[in-house]
């Protein structure tokens, strides 16, 4: 076998009260996809923010062709060919697409950009990335999750890199936006690049990578450099360390009367009267493509869009919210799809975004902040959803993905709240931490709380809810009960008839 490509040698990263990564080493050859697997907090984007240069090492060394590199900054591993897509998107909202692909290389003519070379680049790169439909001049805060997504990747693909990571990139594309990059990974792979690919998806390692390596707590574990004898359960007793027979973990109970009830609702994102309901006691799932509208419905009923006919009735009285607040204060909560810009406040701590909503239940006289009860108020929900973070004073814009999710549902926790609205609840998070969050949705629902849960999981919503809605074009067309629900029927009515 050749000399590799790219070589992590005993790579040890140390932030205040954590180490992020020990001693990792591992490597991966020019022209192999490289998964990189583990719980959430294991390292997996600790050692990519190495590889970009945010993040420096305390000891060990980067081997890239043969010589040695320390980036300083992310600049300066752009320049050496090494191109991040993360999770959490780093696009400019209020440039263009054109403007956000080329950033930082936008063609010049005369001292001016050259529109006319900008916008034809950026076709060619929409082409090539299966978006043929997205104007180049539109906003890219107008764009959905997924097409944003499949932007930042165009960007990486323009900058010609040699090395090219994936952090978690499926979590919010669609069926067809899958396939594309699916088909442009395979490309990179037959021109030599070295592709590392971070995700969960246990399907997608199987069907796209060469070889292997798997993160527990900072360390490596193992080294797989094929994958034609590993399978899904020796992959998650090595992640997780430990056996999980069972990640869903479903849990029958009783249901109680309709919590919410919805009827006829219409509004942005909703074309079509939308009608559903929610028993208390219920996980009721809703699914479909990215674009059908399930976000959208639910931004009706809680207040962050205003429907434009329709009804809504909560605990059996008409009601409309003009705002979250509002919302959340009558007992309807919604933790958002995109953590990054609507879940959490990235620069305060981890105290803080807990507490955010719900520290007037600890004010003084109802006007001064009771700052050592939402500690220990912070420091309990740490404790009872095993968020990994060193210290409650810790900015939640350093944690895991995964544990960012956790403190959003231990913000609602710890409000008075009925209907918990959970968007993509489990989007970028590891097996370990999946059974985890299920395990809440279900004791949830099991203390009479209603629980709607929007995910583009086939068999995630399949297993965990008792009733799906499925949504297409921006209507409900069907609610399949649990026991109706297989990955089959609920596909098919998903799919354009």
């Amino acid at each position: 076998m050749s000399e590799p490509y790219l070589r992590f040698d005993g790579i040890s990263v140390e932030f205040p009260g954590v180490k992020a990564l020990d001693r990792v080493s591992f490597s991966a050859q020019a022209g192999e996809v490289h998964a990189l697997m583990g719980e959430n907090g294991a390292g997996k984007s600790t050692l990519l923010k190495v590889l970009s240069g945010v993040n420096r090492v305390s000891a060990g060394a980067l081997w890239i062709d043969g010589q040695r590199h320390v980036f300083a900054n992310e600049r300066e591993a752009l320049a050496e060919g090494i191109a991040i897509i993360y999770q959490e998107l780093t696009l400019s909202p209020n440039l263009s697409v054109a403007e956000n692909l080329l950033l930082g290389q936008l063609p010049q003519r005369r001292g001016f950009i050259d529109r006319q070379a900008l916008y034809a680049d950026a076709v060619r790169v929409l082409k090539e990335l299966g978006e043929e439909t997205i104007d180049p001049a539109t906003r890219v805060r107008d764009l959905s999750i997924g097409q944003q997504q499949m932007i930042e990747i165009g960007r990486a693909l323009l900058r010609d890199a040699r090395i090219i990571a994936f952090d978690e990139p499926t979590s919010s594309l669609s069926v067809q936006e899958i396939r594309n990059l699916k088909r442009i990974v395979a490309r990179l792979r037959d021109e030599g690049k070295v592709v590392l690919y971070v995700t969960h998806r246990m399907d997608e390692v199987f069907e796209m990578c060469d070889a292997l390596t798997v993160f527990r707590d900072g360390r490596h574990i193992n080294t797989h450099p094929d994958l034609e004898h590993i399978s899904h359960d020796m992959l998650v007793s090595e992640m997780v360390g430990r056996e999980i027979e069972d990640v869903y973990g479903y849990r029958s109970r009783e249901h109680g009367p309709p919590m919410l009830e919805v009827k006829d609702l219409k509004g942005p994102g909703v074309r079509e009267p939308a009608s559903f309901s929610v028993n208390q006691g219920e996980v009721f799932g809703f699914f479909g493509l990215v674009g059908a509208g399930r976000s959208e419905l639910l931004r009706l009923v809680c207040g962050a869009e205003q429907p434009e006919a329709g009804t809504i009735r909560y605990k059996g009285r008409d009601c409309r919210f003009d705002s979250p607040r509002k919302a959340i204060h009558a007992g309807i909560a919604m933790c958002p799809e995109d953590r990054k810009s609507q879940g959490i406040f990235a620069i305060a701590s981890v105290a803080d975004n807990i507490n955010i909503s719900c520290r007037r239940f600890f004010a003084r006289w109802k006007l001064f902040r009771h700052r050592s009860r939402e500690t220990d108020n912070a420091h309990d929900y740490i404790r009872r959803l095993s968020i990994k973070t060193p210290g409650p004073d810790a900015p939640i814009g350093n944690l895991s993905g995964g544990n960012q999710q956790k403190a959003i549902l231990a913000r609602w926790l710890a409000e008075e709240i009925d209907v918990f609205v959970m968007d993509e609840p489990t989007r970028g998070i590891d097996v370990g931490a999946r059974r985890d969050i299920y395990s809440l949705l279900y004791d949830l629902a099991d203390n009479g709380k209603s629980v709607v849960v929007i995910s583009s999981d086939l068999a995630e919503v399949s297993s965990i809810c008792d009733r799906i809605g499925v949504m297409r074009d921006g209507r409900v067309v069907d609610v399949v009960e649990r026991a109706q629900a297989t990955p089959e029927r609920l596909l098919g009515l998903a799919l354009p008839a």
